[in-house]
């Protein structure tokens, strides 16, 4: 992402039960995109953990842009796959994540497909640092929040890797297969799938690890998407980076305070001071390893936090 905080410039922003096959080959099976009809888990659809629990927002990785040129890719954009959602995830789509015009998301996805390159140049460093961790290991990788694809590059090279990408905003998936595709990524061994990570429509114990980036920020529900270990196998891991409130006292926090409402209105939803960090290391994993950083690309929106949660 491409964070200008300062200038305040234009942006654009339990459980789906689904029977997995055992996998006699590296295709992966579809789910949610596919035509076979889909239960939903009762117990999902009436607990009362559906209600929020922080404020509103959808920007997802959604933040400040300057520009807004399109880019060219070595690999040619691929048309979507995807196909509506069922009936029953698609009311759970709304509630998290209401309807944007199709011509909004496909605009947003371009911005972003173009618009992030300085901020991912900088932020690379810390990437590789815990990305080091999936690559080559021949793991099922879950992304939530996946966007165009810019972590596929650093974990999803090999035919010995599989990837589920959701995302709310169904225009991201041609530009995620195409960075599938440029990561090397064989296109049996990648799936999109529009949805939320509030609602992950994927059975228990069911991924290697986890990868979240620039999401917590902008979920309607941070403790809810934070349940994401629920599809963990044991022994699995939770990469993320996401950016977090400055330290009480500071000028940068007082700034984030003042600029939050305006932030959440241009940046469709997201947050400067949330603590996400503390949200993270009290989610119920066995151990999380924590660290942080200062990007001159995000100005207000600093510090960073990273790291890996072990289930």
């Amino acid at each position: 992402m491409n964070l200008h905080c300062a200038s305040l410039a234009a942006t654009i922003s339990s459980v789906c039960s689904i029977n997995e096959a055992t996998h006699k080959s590296r295709t992966l099976q579809k789910r949610v995109n596919s035509d076979a009809p889909i239960k939903l888990s009762t117990e999902f659809l009436s607990h009362d953990s559906l209600e929020p629990t922080t404020k509103p927002c959808f920007c997802g990785r959604r933040h400040f842009i300057e520009a807004a040129t399109l880019g060219t890719t070595l690999f040619p954009i691929q048309p979507s796959r995807a196909t509506n959602p069922p009936r029953e995830y698609t009311a759970l789509l709304k509630k998290f994540h209401p309807p944007r015009p199709d011509w909004y998301e496909e605009f947003y996805a371009s911005v972003m497909n173009s618009a992030t390159k300085d901020y991912e140049a900088e932020v690379a460093m810390y990437k590789s640092q815990i990305f080091g961790n999936l690559k080559g290991k021949g793991l099922r990788i879950l992304e939530i929040g996946i966007g165009t694809g810019p972590n596929l590059c650093y974990y999803a090279s090999g035919s010995g890797v599989e990837v589920v990408g959701i995302d709310p905003n169904p225009k991201m998936e041609k530009y995620a297969r195409s960075s599938a595709a440029s990561a090397g990524l064989p296109t049996s061994n990648f799936e999109f799938i529009q949805a939320v990570g509030e609602a992950i429509p994927l059975s228990d114990a069911s991924v290697d690890a986890v990868v979240g980036t620039l999401v917590l920020c902008s979920v309607k529900d941070v403790d809810m998407t934070l349940k994401v270990r629920r599809v963990l196998r044991p022994g699995g891991l939770y990469v993320f980076v996401e950016h977090v409130a400055a330290k009480d006292g500071t000028f940068l926090k007082f700034m984030q305070r003042v600029l939050d409402p305006l932030q959440q209105t241009l940046a469709d939803g997201c947050h400067l001071s949330r603590e996400t960090g503390n949200d993270i290391s009290r989610a119920g994993f066995s151990s999380v390893e924590l660290n942080t950083a200062f990007l001159s690309s995000a100005t207000f929106i600093n510090p960073h936090a990273y790291g890996i949660a072990y289930k």
